[in-house]
């Protein structure tokens, strides 16, 4: 089932070569750059590149769609490893590295929760999403991203001392050397967005890169690269080019205030927002290409992905819309173009270290710069007045929420609850009870609408007693019964009409419904026709 690598179902062998060989050229300097937002070395997110991508290509539910370390999961794992990293300086584990072992754990963590979620079938569930909280998602994200770069502009403070309250461990560098990596960077930027119009032969993310690297390898500016940033964190100046190791993090003191719920509830919101970006990115291939790819069977490839890419190393990740995008747009539909990129994106790693590190960071930051700019929503700018102002707050509450607590599960959880309640309360107001009183002695009430418990007490209080004649009709031939508190209250309402010595009868039921009131109550009078609607409720 999961091996259908030989056979060639889309696009073809030279096709997905060539456009696996452009990806893996465009991954290296995105993986780097989100290695650096995690607060990880390089070869953490290069690494989680190419398990992602190798394994979710060949066992994914969407052939074509490559995946790899991601701004989303870095933002999450951020935390964890800023936090790691403090335990270790108070616990005295400096050499253990902690933060780095919180990061295999809740990528170890995650992917497990990403497995379940795919054999327990829950992928429909991104169909939930609505379109607001989506906007809200990658407009936070591309936010929280932006905000990260301006740190590649400071430096290490020489005078920090952090027994004086308000000392700053970076500053911001010298004046020179801001304008020459805003120079270097808006030239990246540059040459992302202009040399396609020349030419799709070669990814424009390389040329930039090769052309600032260039720049600065040729002495005409002195600018940081990678190694001064390798220096800065980790001491070393050099990219090792040996293979991904077992990284069991046995190190972690699970029994310290806090720790246990760090892991765990970053694992879950890393296991979300990975499965969120993933099904949207799927969903987006699909559009594209005309095709069905599978989102359980992608929630599967991607926790088991993301496990190994813990347990040996790497940051993790999820689909990543961009590349997936530059793959599609290149040819490359089947499996073999993922597998081609992660294959290459090894090699790379494992020969080109000395080159990768002389990159300069200026270019990393154009690099991202121009990603935050294709990640926001600036469609986002034009809802202003033409849109229903609550799907206005849903975009606003969920993109803040992404900013300020770097927290994207609970921003697209928060939003998708948001949305239910304004979807509860507009649907309230659109049942309608027309009332019928053409037939002498009774009066016939013609429901409109979904009943459900937004709606009951409206449609409740409509119905008076005191006010109607002795018999009184409910006809729900254009509604729907949808949950027990709709049941619920024609019980109640029945009750009233009983101790008011009227007889009221309900018409047009589902046989789902008049079972479900047949055993709640003997009170509730039902008409049963062959006209009858056939649905369930709660099953609309």
């Amino acid at each position: 089932m999961f091996f259908d690598l030989i056979r060639k179902r889309n696009g073809n062998w030279k096709d997905d070569t060539l456009s696996g060989l452009t990806v893996a050229l465009a991954l290296v300097p995105e993986a780097i750059a989100f290695s650096f937002i995690a607060g990880v070395g390089p070869l953490v997110g290069l690494w989680a590149a190419v398990f992602m991508g190798f394994i979710t290509s060949s066992f994914g539910g969407r052939p074509g769609m490559i995946s790899g370390s991601t701004g989303a999961i870095a933002i999450v794992v951020a935390v964890v490893v800023r936090v790691g990293n403090e335990h270790g300086q108070e616990l005295g584990l400096e050499e253990q590295n902690l933060g780095l072992q919180y990061l295999f754990a809740v990528m170890m963590i995650a992917g497990g929760i990403q497995v379940l979620f795919g054999l327990a079938r829950l992928g429909r569930f991104i169909r939930l999403v609505p379109h607001p909280v989506m906007m809200g998602f990658v407009n936070g994200l591309a936010i929280v991203i932006l905000m990260g770069q301006f740190d590649f502009f400071k430096m290490p403070n020489p005078d920090y001392d952090p027994t004086v309250l308000g000392s700053e461990k970076r500053i911001w560098m010298e004046q020179s050397g801001l304008i020459t990596m805003g120079l270097l960077a808006a030239l990246t930027m540059l040459i992302i967005h202009f040399f396609p119009k020349l030419t799709n032969a070669v990814p424009s993310i390389l040329v930039a890169i090769l052309v600032v690297g260039g720049i600065s390898a040729l002495g005409f500016f002195e600018t940081k690269t990678i190694a001064d940033v390798l220096y800065e964190g980790w001491g070393t100046r050099e990219l090792s080019n040996s293979l991904p190791v077992l990284s069991l993090p046995t190190d972690i003191p699970w029994g310290k205030e806090g720790v246990a719920l760090l892991i765990i509830g970053t694992a879950f919101s890393a296991a979300m927002v990975g499965i969120i970006e993933s099904l949207m990115t799927l969903q987006l291939i699909d559009d594209m290409t005309e095709t069905r790819g599978f989102g359980n069977r992608e929630c599967l490839a991607q926790g088991g992905a993301n496990f190994l890419s813990g347990l040996f190393g790497g940051m993790g990740g999820c689909a990543m819309i961009g590349q997936s995008l530059i793959n599609i747009k290149s040819g490359g539909r089947g499996r073999w173009s993922g597998i081609v990129a992660a294959l290459v994106l090894a090699l790379f790693i494992l020969v080109a270290g000395p080159l990768i590190v002389q990159i300069p960071v200026a270019a990393l930051v154009g690099v991202m710069f121009m990603v935050v700019i294709g990640t926001f929503e600036w469609a986002t700018l034009k809802t202003w007045g033409r849109v229903p102002s609550h799907d206005v707050f849903v975009i606003v509450a969920v993109t803040l929420i992404t900013v300020f607590m770097h927290n994207l599960a609970l921003a697209v959880f928060t939003g998708v609850i948001l949305s239910a309640l304004v979807f509860a309360w507009e649907s309230a107001k659109h049942v309608r009870l027309r009332r019928d009183d053409r037939q002498e002695g009774v009066r016939i009430y013609n429901l409109q609408g979904v009943l459900y418990f937004g709606s009951v007490r409206e449609f409740s209080e409509r119905l008076v007693p005191s006010n109607d004649p002795d018999e009184v009709i409910i006809d729900f031939k254009d509604a729907r019964v949808a949950d027990f508190s709709s049941l619920e209250a024609l019980n109640v309402i029945t009750e009233r009409y009983r101790g008011a010595g009227k007889r009221i009868r309900l018409r047009h039921l589902s046989p789902a419904c008049v079972k479900m009131i047949d055993s709640a109550s003997e009170l509730v009078e039902v008409e049963v026709a062959d006209d009858d609607p056939h649905y369930e409720p709660a099953r609309m």
